[in-house]
């Protein structure tokens, strides 16, 4: 199973040119491809603070990851729990929570980010 980072879900929605071929090609291997639901949580709050604008609701952007085949993964306690297991490398706790449902679920992540890719229990790929 994949799950995608917040930039990655984005720029898989709205300009795939930015994502990597390799991560393309991991995208596109039939594996389930997922994004969390903290990436909708973190792209709300983005939008509500004029950070970001998608051009689009929340629930618009869940019923396109639907049409792409991109399941939403929910929070559960034991990905909470995970994150005290993760070194202070990354402090953003959206990316915190999103390695540790990526590490607890047995998951490769695709992400651009550097400080994510220094973890070495997080399966990454871009």
């Amino acid at each position: 199973m994949i799950l995608i980072d917040t930039h990655v879900l984005l720029w898989t929605l709205f300009n795939g040119d930015n994502v990597s071929s390799n991560a393309k090609d991991k995208m596109t291997s039939g594996d389930k491809v997922c994004v969390s639901v903290a990436s909708l949580w973190e792209i709300a709050i983005k939008q509500s603070i004029g950070k970001l604008d998608t051009g689009h609701s929340i629930s618009e952007l869940e019923r396109m990851c639907n049409e792409a085949k991109i399941a939403i993964l929910p929070i559960e306690a034991k990905h909470l729990d995970y994150i005290n297991e993760l070194p202070l490398i990354h402090n953003d706790p959206f990316d915190r929570l999103i390695m540790a449902q990526a590490v607890t679920e047995k998951m490769i992540l695709i992400s651009k980010d550097e400080k994510i890719a220094k973890y070495q229990v997080v399966n990454v790929v871009w």
